[in-house]
């Protein structure tokens, strides 16, 4: 491997206009990291040469915690930025954990956001397993 690319996701600190005071984090087990190895599967098979890991946190956070990491490694630095950038943008919007911010005055369930969704969107439509943008290898 020639190149690497990681992504660490911290919570923020704010929340719209408010301080946020903590994000929790829930999820099915089994579903939730079928379908994270799902989205792998999905990135190799776009990606031929690389490998991939994803650490997805849940329960209870407070600000500046980790939440998340994505990391990609390929022979080629391009494969590697491409890839880590898909993966966060689709764990973003296809990932099943479900978000709760709490405010010192209010807490509220997390809808996904119309940036995050734009940006997967970006990646082509994948069916069943099947990527219609993978390149199958024929370049990285």
């Amino acid at each position: 491997m020639g190149g690497g690319c990681l992504f660490v996701g911290l919570v923020r600190d704010m929340t719209a206009d408010k301080v946020l005071s903590a994000l929790t984090l829930d999820h099915y087990p089994g579903m939730t990291e079928r379908e994270l190895s799902r989205i792998e599967q999905i990135a190799r098979a776009r990606w031929p040469r690389i490998e991939t890991l994803i650490i997805h946190r849940y329960g209870r956070l407070a600000p500046g915690d980790r939440i998340v990491l994505v990391a990609a490694v390929s022979a080629h630095r391009d494969p590697a930025f491409d890839a880590c950038r898909f993966l966060i943008d689709w764990l973003k919007t296809r990932a099943p954990f479900w978000k709760r911010e709490e405010t010192r005055t209010s807490t509220r369930w997390v809808d996904a956001q119309n940036a995050d969704t734009a940006r997967a969107e970006r990646w082509g439509k994948v069916d069943a397993g099947r990527d219609e943008n993978a390149n199958n290898g024929e370049h990285d």
